[in-house]
């Protein structure tokens, strides 16, 4: 049995988030950082993240316990693998900050679904992994999200990607795959930089109470999120263009948008107005609020990453269109975790 390798990247939300979950668009960047699985043959069904291992004996084992094992858990009841007779370890790892609104807990998901399915001679189309690992985190571990994240983790790159139809996030027969154009080719400068606040919050649970309000029809809420989609679309032929003021205002505006709903918070709203003060042209929410991240707008790059060290960041990264999901066989018996998201697996 050979050893299989899976490796997924995180993303940021340049302009347009969170209307993925609103059937609008957004313009999103892949992360160099990203999250592995490494399947290999065992006795028995193990699963492994740091800190954590369980052997699987019972479909009783596969109970969701909210620790690190629980992504591997939802791909296993998802596939109906048999905790008897199957006989292989899985080991995952990430270097994506967590629960940081840069999609770390997805690309994990996405990587484990992958291995899984390679393991089983699956030969889904990059769609359809986006949109059944979406179907695993929505539908099984229960969270609220919208599709940015699974698309960007299985194509990675720096994208415009269009989700109409897509809003009402059933996944049913007649919904659309969403509308993926990749940007790289056009666009020769990716001037962003990511500040992580260090605290670490659950995107589906900043999403659910904007979610509900949505549902219920709130005009604050339906008008924004249709204005911050048509922000994403504007925001396309800026990049492009090169236009970084009208860029940048752009992303300010999606980030007061944000705020008025309620879906920022006060260490996210004062890192943003450090970076503006410190070179930004813009900033805005990188994911989901209460915590997480930021991203920037700059090309004073080293002054606006002192001010934000300054000011408590816990992280820095830089946003780049890094390679989407991989999948590996190897004959090699033994696989370092660590090594494997600085290899690009």
């Amino acid at each position: 049995m050979d050893t299989i390798l899976a490796s997924a990247p995180g993303r940021a939300g340049i302009v347009g988030n969170p209307s993925d979950m609103y059937g609008g668009s957004v313009i999103s960047c892949s992360t160099f950082e990203r999250a592995c699985c490494v399947l290999t043959p065992s006795e028995t069904l193990v699963l492994e993240a740091p800190g954590e291992e369980q052997e699987i004996r019972s479909p009783e084992d596969l109970d969701l316990r909210q620790n690190r094992l629980d992504i591997s858990k939802a791909v296993l009841k998802w596939y109906g693998i048999d905790p008897g007779s199957a006989r292989f370890k899985l080991s995952t790892t990430t270097d994506i900050p967590e629960n940081a609104g840069l999609a770390g807990s997805t690309a994990l998901l996405v990587s484990v679904f992958s291995c899984v399915g390679e393991y089983l001679g699956e030969q889904l189309k990059p769609h359809e992994v986006a949109e059944n690992a979406r179907r695993v985190e929505a539908n099984i571990l229960g969270i609220t999200c919208g599709y940015q994240d699974q698309y960007m983790a299985v194509f990675g790159g720096l994208n415009f990607l269009d989700f109409h139809g897509k809003e009402r996030l059933q996944q049913t027969d007649w919904e659309p795959f969403a509308t993926l154009e990749p940007l790289s080719d056009e666009v020769e400068r990716v001037p962003f930089v990511v500040a992580h606040t260090g605290i670490k919050r659950h995107s589906g649970q900043v999403h659910r109470s904007v979610r509900e309000r949505w549902m219920e029809g709130e005009p604050a809420v339906v008008h924004g999120y249709e204005r911050v989609a048509e922000l994403a679309r504007l925001a396309k032929k800026a990049l492009i263009q090169e236009r970084w003021e009208e860029l940048g205002a752009l992303m300010n505006e999606n980030h007061s948008v944000q705020q008025g709903l309620g879906a920022s918070g006060e260490v996210n709203d004062k890192l943003i107005e450090i970076a503006r003060k410190n070179g930004a042209i813009g900033a805005k929410l990188a994911g989901a609020g209460h915590g997480g991240t930021i991203i920037a707008l700059t090309f004073d790059t080293d002054a606006t990453i002192a001010a934000l060290e300054d000011a408590g960041a816990r992280r820095i990264l830089i946003p780049r269109p890094t390679t989407g999901l991989t999948i590996q066989r190897t004959d090699q018996a033994a696989v370092r975790l660590g090594e494997l998201a600085v290899a690009g697996y």
